[in-house]
Parts: C-alpha cells; structure tokens; sequence
C-alpha cells in the first residue's frame, strides 16, 4: 500500500480508538477523521460528497431525515404513549415479556419496513413503557436494535446491505425471504432466550407499578385525533411505498423525504419546533463516518484486503463461504456494513463467477449474513445502533459505547455460530 493509504488507516484507527473510548464525543471524532482524510488528500470534495462508493451515502442521509420528520409529528399525536400503554398491560407489568413484546415486533416490522425506520418508531414507544414499569431503558433498547437487525436480514428491504447485494446480484424479494427467513427465525429464538440471560438485571417486577399500569386507559393517551388520522394515512403510504419500491422505481429515501415533508405540511405544526426533534447530530455522525471509510476505499485499502482474502480462498468453495461470513462480521463491526458491502460485493461477484455453478450463489448468503448480523457487535456496526445511540443521549439516557459492545459482541458470535451449518447443510454438504 501507499504512504497515503497507511496514513489513511492510521486516521481511521485514530479516530475509531476515540469513539470506542468516548475521550471525545462520537459526532466530533467522526468529523474530525473526516476532516484529516480530505486534509491529506486521501479522498476530496468529489469522492466525499458526488461518489456512490467512495463517498457520503445520501441514500442513508436522507432516509432517516425523513424518517425523523414523521416521528418527531407521530410523537405528537400521543400514539406512542398509547402502544406503551397497551404493550404493557399485555404484558401484565411484567418487564421480560414486555421485552419479548417489543423484540418480536421489532424483528417482524424490520423485515417489512427496515431496521433504521423501525427502531425510530419503537424507541419514544419503549422509553414510556420503561418509565411506566420503572425499568432502565438502555437494556430495552440495545435488545430491541439487535433483533432489528437479525429481523432485517430476512429480506431485501430489511437492511440496507441486502438492497446492495440484490443490486449487484440480480437477487429478487423472493429469493431473500426463501434463503435466509427460514434461519432468521431459529436465530429470533436464541435471541429471546439469550435476552433472558443477558438482560436479566433489568427485569425488576414492581407490582405497584404494575398495577397503575393495568389501571391505565390506551385511549386518555391520544389528544389529537386529527393529526393522527393525518399522521397514519402519510406512514402507511410510505411503509407501502418501501414495500413496492422497485416495483416503482423510488429511492426509499425519496419515499421517506417526500412522507416526512408531506406530513409536516399538512399536520400546521411549526416547523421550526419539529425540526428541533430531528438527529441531527446523529447524521453528523454518519456523514462523518462515511467520508472516513470512502478515504479507506479512495486508497485502495479494504479493496486490497478483500482481493488477498479472495486469492487465499480461490476455488475452495467451503472455505471461502466461512471465511467471507466471519470476515464480512468483523469488518461490519469496525466499519458501517452499508459502505463495507458496496465494497465487498464486486469481489464476491467475481468469486461467484469464477466458481461457476449455482452452488456459488452460497456467497451471496455469506456476505449478508456476515454484514447484516455483525452489524450487532459494536454501537458503529449498523446504521440502526448509531440511531438509537443517539436518541438515548437527546433523551438523557446516554448508552456508551462498550455498554453496548458487551451485548452486541456475544449475540454477534453466537449467531455467526449458528449461521455457519445453516449454509453448510444447506448449500455445501
């Protein structure tokens, strides 16, 4: 490698160090590696703000902005206070089956929508059902964006690397939800099961609360009825949009623009007190992380380790499946897996064809796989983690970065486990 490249390396380990160890704020850590990759020339002004690979994801920006949008209006409305309400009573009080509750709708609302939009409408949702069952947050949270993002791996639309590999691929909705919904269930299963043993500190029974709880009304909670018909006939274009999105040749992220746009004009709220309810210094962040890996991919470094790990596994198959798996874990740990796999994917297009039978297409599992559930390791692995990171800070409920990372870290490894005879068996053996 280069001068350059090596510096660029260096910067990135920098600047991951200081977010890993919060001696400076994530937003500002981020930034500054930005800043120092376009300083050193290692990307430029083109690359970081124009380039589809080597740059800002804009996509990514502009879907959760609009997503923000539609929930800062919904928050509103008082639903939230009203799902909190009713998932808690459904669950008699008790903190573990609320958990279960909102995992499982996690897991099945990522699968249909994606994970990044799900976990903006579950989190107002979750800190009310933890102040109403005097429960601490940050253990509901962290379970629900893991099992966003084992949901999300079921389908194309679930998490945003699979609409990568699909496009590269020439892979349809279909084909995501018979090849990898089958083990996203059985991987569900675990995780609840893991949840009980992980979390088990949280779920302090207070049958006082619970009993103000089952005493609640759903329907005291919402005190505007207009907004929220308004507010349900936007989301529910939208969430169909996403849906039929390819069918109607619409970026979701123009879908979520457009929704958060429409609503906010229609609902008369001043927009300038919306706009207060939006992250943004969570799309800071992104914006910043995404300049710092696009310097990585400017200067040949993660092209260059994915070719020697391609050339080490050339023609073994089996060993090429497990290596890509674990590799596309670690890497989608250290870096977002959206820019990781945008880089992966045309090495592993050429692996697959270079195997030359339909056993190959078994790499384009691996690769989602990989990056779509190492996206759980670290708080930077996935888009969705960074997002309920930063609504838990805005809300004063600040999760650190190795908080999460001691969850994320074991549910990671234990699902990568379990994935690996899922392929063997079925595509290998």
């Amino acid at each position: 490698m280069t001068a350059q490249a090596w510096a660029a390396v260096v910067i990135f380990a920098a600047a991951y160090a200081l977010i890993a160890t919060e001696r400076v704020h994530r937003v500002a850590a981020a930034l500054g590696g930005a800043v120092v990759m376009l300083v050193i020339g290692a990307t430029d002004a083109e690359h970081a703000f124009f380039s589809e690979e080597a740059g800002i994801d804009w996509h990514v920006i502009f879907l959760l902005l609009g997503m923000m949008l539609i929930v800062a209006v919904l928050r509103r409305t008082g639903v939230f206070e009203y799902v909190a309400i009713w998932a808690a009573k459904r669950a008699r009080g008790r903190p573990f089956p609320v958990m279960v509750l909102l995992v499982l709708v996690t897991a099945v609302a990522s699968a249909a929508l994606d994970n990044v939009t799900t976990v903006l409408l579950i989190a107002p949702v979750t800190f009310l059902v933890c102040e109403r069952l005097n429960v601490p947050v940050a253990p509901f949270l962290i379970a629900e964006v893991l099992a966003s993002n084992i949901g999300g791996t079921a389908t194309l639309v679930g998490d945003p690397p699979n609409i990568i590999i699909a496009s590269r691929a020439g892979l349809s909705f279909n084909d995501f939800l018979i090849h990898l919904a089958p083990l996203v269930v059985v991987l569900l299963v675990v995780f609840i099961g893991l949840c009980r043993v992980l979390f088990r500190k949280a779920f302090r029974y207070d049958p006082e609360r619970a009993a103000e709880v089952m005493q609640l009304r759903e329907r005291d909670a919402i005190h505007d009825v207009r907004l929220l018909a308004i507010s349900g006939v936007v989301l529910s274009a939208v969430l169909i949009a996403f849906v039929l999105h390819t069918f109607l040749d619409l970026e979701p992220s123009v879908i979520a623009v457009v929704g958060g746009l429409t609503l906010l004009g229609l609902s008369r709220l001043n927009a300038e007190s919306v706009a207060k309810d939006v992250e943004w210094p969570t799309l800071a962040f992104f914006a910043g992380l995404f300049v710092m890996v696009g310097g990585l991919v400017n200067t040949g470094v993660i092209a260059n380790v994915a070719e020697q790990a391609a050339e080490a596994v050339e023609g073994r198959l089996g060993l090429a499946t497990f290596v890509l798996l674990w590799a596309s874990a670690f890497l989608s740990a250290i870096v977002d897996n959206i820019p990781y796999v945008a880089t992966a994917s045309p090495v592993v297009a050429e692996l697959v064809a270079a195997d030359g039978t339909d056993r190959g297409q078994v790499l384009w599992w691996s690769l989602a796989l990989g990056a779509d559930l190492g996206g759980n390791a670290t708080a930077v692995g996935a888009s969705a983690n960074v997002v309920v990171l930063g609504i838990a800070e805005r809300a004063g409920r600040r999760i650190s970065f190795w908080e999460f990372t001691r969850y994320g870290l074991v549910v990671t490894v234990i699902t990568i486990a379990i994935a690996m005879p899922y392929l063997w068996l079925r595509y290998l053996a």
